[in-house]
């Protein structure tokens, strides 16, 4: 790649690939990442078929699953995130989340780069004692696909991601558009619910957390979770 500009708030700033940056969740991290004077990559697999969230957000060519493209846009990075999605994107095909794992694994090895954030999935978040959420009763099987991706993809984490500061964060149930509040509690594996039994985050406020995780580095070499 090209490289970074220069950062523009001394030491504090981080340079920032972000694959997957144009997505529901992506575009909000690039964004918080940019309001905070971090400078962030967006990678995606088609610079032509995609939208810049922000016009201070770099857009380039890249594929996770490809150790090879990984190393090559990762160089000179001091954290990766990945919030690639399992469902098709503008290319019209799902990246496989374990390919994506050990793409990155094994390319941010290659580039010297060992922070890497993990935008996850809820699914594998335990209801109970070894029981999983979709494993529970009346998970919706229209998500039981991305359930399982994501906690495969985890499973690769933990097993051979030993050289890297990787962390992998689990949204709520509920994930989507809202307000950024700078509110949120956390858990580790266990399935985080409100008082009305209700387990739902903005991808506003997920997109803080994962920021704040970034620059306090509290969760390195685990999973952990976020919901109201």
């Amino acid at each position: 790649m090209d490289g970074f500009e220069s950062c523009q708030s001394g030491g504090a700033a981080m340079n920032i690939v972000l694959f997957g940056g144009t997505g529901n969740i992506g575009q909000r991290i690039a964004l918080e990442a940019a309001n905070r004077g971090h400078n962030v990559v967006a990678v995606v697999r088609d610079p032509a078929r995609s939208q810049v969230p922000d016009s201070r957000v770099r857009l380039v060519r890249g594929d996770a699953t490809d150790a090879a493209s990984v190393a090559s846009v990762a160089r000179g990075a001091d954290a990766v995130v990945s919030a690639i999605s399992p469902r098709p994107g503008t290319t019209g095909s799902a990246p496989s989340l374990v390919d994506a794992a050990r793409g990155l694994i094994a390319g941010l090895k290659q580039a010297g780069v060992k922070r890497l954030l993990v935008v996850g999935g809820a699914g594998s978040l335990e209801v109970a004692p070894g029981v999983m959420l979709m494993d529970a009763p009346g998970f919706p099987e229209a998500y039981r696909g991305e359930a399982v991706e994501g906690r495969d993809a985890l499973a690769v984490y933990r097993a051979e991601a030993d050289e890297l500061d990787w962390t992998y964060l689990s949204p709520a149930a509920e994930i989507q558009a809202g307000e950024r509040t700078q509110r949120y509690r956390t858990t580790l594996d266990q399935f985080l619910t409100d008082e009305q039994g209700r387990s739902h985050i903005s991808y506003e406020d997920y997109a803080v957390a994962l920021v704040d995780e970034l620059e306090r580095s509290q969760h390195v070499g685990r999973r952990f979770g976020v919901a109201y």
